[in-house]
């Protein structure tokens, strides 16, 4: 009933004009960014066609026997258009799954797209793979989200941080310096964790001008120094923070607290959610605690980012 088709370079067209149509899909499912790591991964990405038109795209790579919905990516899974509906997305996973069985696949690894990056529900997949492909949920890590109408107050650490930093002389501005953000950021996960950003600065400053709408910077500066900053990725409700980081002097003064309260307050009161991403590792094994209760002091609460296998 589908045809299935691999990703190539001649598709990339289409694939990008879907994923911006589609009611799941985000910019970082675009190939211009998904392809700045084309190297590290063998790309087993697939497009799936319904009487011609193109109905749904997954982002994967494939690594021994097992097919990845994508590793290089925090989400990857099924990217529906606004017409996709159960029975379909059922019989679609069924197709999959003898298409991998004939390619030599025998598991898959999906991550599913967290629902306040939809558009419009869009959990079709979540109930057919577990229908169809006998999936099970091996992984559970845990967001902190702030629902931006009728957010939840700050805790009243988080305010008096505010206060103190706004004190000191703190003030919050947008910045195209990824440089001096980067300086903080490697010091700080150097210092604090002995590991390095995921991206490289030199990434960070390509996929920032790449995606100018999507990817901004806040900085927090105290005498003409960045204490504090903060990466987010825009999306069409989303606001996701990538990358958060102060120095010594910006924890000192409570930097990104002002920083936080000034961007869910104000720059993007008009989203939806406003997202600070896992405080989890391990699949959700490990619970940073220190890290999610700071996040829950903005007045942030828990979606999950899940996991889920099968064998195909």
């Amino acid at each position: 009933m589908f045809e299935i088709v691999r990703y190539s370079e001649e598709r990339k067209s289409e694939w990008n004009d879907f994923v911006e149509r589609s009611k799941n899909g985000t910019f970082l499912i675009d190939r211009n960014y998904m392809d700045y790591h084309s190297d590290r991964f063998a790309d087993f990405s697939l497009m799936f066609y319904l009487k011609g038109k193109l109905y749904a795209v997954l982002p994967a790579n494939v690594k021994d026997n097992t097919v990845y919905s994508h590793q290089g990516l925090t989400y990857g899974g099924l990217i529906m258009g606004e017409d996709a509906k159960a029975a379909n997305t059922c019989v679609l996973f069924a197709g999959l799954n003898d298409y991998l069985h004939r390619q030599g696949i025998s598991k898959v690894v999906y991550k599913a797209i967290p629902w306040i990056y939809a558009t419009y529900p869009s959990e079709e997949d979540l109930y057919a793979i577990i229908k169809v492909c006998r999936a099970k949920l091996t992984g559970r890590d845990i967001s902190s989200t702030v629902f931006l109408d009728g957010r939840i107050k700050f805790g009243e650490l988080r305010r008096r941080c505010s206060r103190k930093a706004a004190k000191a002389g703190v003030e919050v501005v947008g910045s195209t310096d990824i440089d001096s953000f980067w300086k903080v950021l490697d010091d700080n996960l150097e210092n604090k964790y002995n590991v390095a950003p995921v991206h490289t600065c030199a990434e960070l400053r390509m996929l920032a001008e790449r995606f100018p709408e999507n990817i901004k910077l806040y900085v927090a500066i105290l005498n003409s120094d960045v204490v504090g900053g903060v990466l987010v990725y825009l999306n069409k409700q989303t606001v996701h923070t990538q990358y958060i980081s102060a120095s010594p002097e910006g924890k000192r003064c409570g930097a990104l607290d002002l920083l936080f309260d000034e961007l869910i307050n104000n720059v993007f009161s008009s989203y939806k959610y406003f997202d600070f991403g896992r405080s989890t590792e391990d699949y959700g094994r490990y619970l940073n605690e220190p890290l999610i209760f700071q996040k829950e002091g903005f007045g942030a609460r828990g979606v999950c980012y899940d996991t889920y296998e099968w064998d195909v």
